[in-house]
């Protein structure tokens, strides 16, 4: 006699229960989903196949140390500074950028509601979020580079305004995903909402709040216009983000891309594999805090 497990009788139950029209509609919104996926998946796939492919030849122990070729037609050098200043002005940006974006998603979600002020903070969230990058970079050179001269801070201050909208956004569609049995639960054992949002709320949605962050952190590495008018171009490393010019991965590949000498496009894909190894490298890191985050909060 043949024996029948669990999962066996659950699967029969549900064929012969299901209506045969949900059976087609189910396949087709699966074939659907697969394809989008596939879709999307592929193009993928060969931009980055095809920047692996061109940039691999320049990475070596020296792309990462030496300072830029002062000759740019001719070959050698490293991206060194580049790589430096890329870190360095993408990381200021975040420290401003995203606790800012973390407490303005927190007001607008758990205290401001559909107030007036919040419903103006979400507007002009939405108009920064549709600004061109240039145009914020001409702002910052107005308001700050004329005045205090070229420098990386400069450019970060450009790119925390492109990454604060980005932060504020998503962290409030993930703020209000956490469901609000938590927050009764927490009130029930006498905790005040500012130890409730701090204790369960944040961590409740902090793998959204980490997804959300590197989104807006890769966006603003990926950016050139803004850089292009605030940081100036430097060819050796400044570890001084308050003062003079510096240099970015970003700008090299804009740079060297459109120069007609074959040694320096070959320094742009570099640079190119260079920026998208450093964001993945972020992505996967961030992925395993808010994991382990998320683990330690389920317990």
């Amino acid at each position: 006699m043949t024996e029948f497990s669990t999962a066996d009788v659950e699967r029969l139950l549900l064929e012969a229960t299901t209506s045969r029209s949900r059976v087609v509609k189910n396949r087709l919104a699966s074939i659907w989903m697969w394809g989008a996926l596939v879709v999307a998946i592929i193009p993928l796939a060969l931009v980055i196949g095809y920047v692996v492919v061109k940039g691999a030849g320049q990475l070596s122990a020296q792309w990462f140390t030496q300072d830029l070729p002062t000759i740019t037609r001719k070959p050698g050098g490293g991206m060194g500074p580049a790589i430096v200043g890329t870190l360095l002005i993408t990381s200021a940006a975040a420290l401003m950028a995203v606790p800012l974006g973390i407490l303005g998603a927190v007001y607008l979600n758990e205290y401001g509601g559909n107030g007036r002020t919040a419903r103006i903070i979400r507007f002009m969230a939405d108009v920064m979020t549709g600004v061109p990058s240039i145009v914020m970079g001409l702002f910052v050179y107005t308001v700050w580079t004329l005045t205090f001269g070229l420098s990386g801070f400069g450019g970060a201050l450009a790119l925390g305004c492109l990454m604060l909208p980005i932060v504020i956004r998503s962290t409030e569609e993930m703020l209000r995903l956490v469901p609000d049995e938590l927050r009764q639960g927490s009130y029930a054992l006498g905790n005040r909402k500012w130890r409730t949002i701090l204790t369960v709320v944040l961590p409740a949605a902090f793998g959204g709040i980490t997804s959300g962050v590197m989104l807006a952190i890769a966006r603003a590495a990926g950016e050139t216009a803004p850089l292009v008018f605030t940081i100036g171009a430097a060819r050796n490393l400044n570890l001084d983000i308050f003062s003079g010019p510096t240099t970015a991965l970003s700008v090299q590949i804009f740079g060297n891309a459109q120069t007609p000498f074959p040694a320096a496009q070959d320094r742009a894909w570099g640079a190119a594999l260079t920026l998208v190894g450093i964001v993945f490298l972020l992505t996967i890191f961030a992925r395993v805090v808010a994991a382990r985050v998320a683990r330690r909060h389920s317990t």
